[in-house]
């Protein structure tokens, strides 16, 4: 496991502006805060991936994700209540304040509450969600370890080493309002 210095260590460098690789229930996933636009640039940059494709955001728990989304009616919040937390993102009604370049060209925004240890602990951390994408360059295959994060990125990021979760495929993304399954 992670110590509590290492996880309080890159939780600050976050806040100053990191970006930066971690853990997640299937790959090493890249990370930043999701309110500061010049790191979400910088990690959108990393990977060649344009704004308008939005990003995850995962969180330690609901509240950390509500400011993103808009309010849910107790219908829909029970069935994120089912799944959560858990290696389930589901897009959800974006908030109006919610940043385009965490939404892309959408009005939804992907979210995900998340169960992996390494991951959950880093939000809490933070104090709130952060963005989850998986490291690596647009065309390559997503980084399953920190040495695959190294040779992809080098020297540019923080990696916070770890166990990945069980998954061997990035979660699985489901529309809440419609159902549909966008990603399986």
């Amino acid at each position: 496991m992670i110590s509590c210095f290492k996880l309080r260590q890159i939780a600050k460098q976050l806040h100053h502006g990191a970006v930066i690789a971690y853990p997640t229930e299937a790959v090493y996933g890249l990370g930043c805060d999701p309110l500061d636009e010049e790191a979400v640039y910088r990690l959108l940059a990393l990977k060649s991936r344009p704004v308008k494709k939005g990003l995850i955001l995962i969180a330690a728990n609901f509240e950390q994700v509500a400011p993103f989304i808009q309010p849910l009616s107790v219908k829909n919040r029970g069935k994120l209540d089912q799944q959560w937390p858990g290696p389930t993102t589901w897009l959800l009604p974006a908030h109006e304040m919610t940043p385009h370049w965490l939404k892309g060209d959408f009005d939804s925004i992907a979210v995900r509450v998340t169960d992996h240890p390494i991951a959950r602990e880093l939000c809490l951390a933070f104090g709130g969600a952060i963005v989850s994408t998986s490291a690596n360059p647009a065309g390559k295959m997503p980084a399953k370890s920190a040495s695959r994060v190294r040779s992809y990125f080098a020297n540019e990021l923080p990696v916070l080493h770890g166990e990945l979760g069980s998954l061997q495929a990035a979660t699985p993304i489901t529309d809440l309002l419609t159902g549909e399954v966008v990603r399986s």
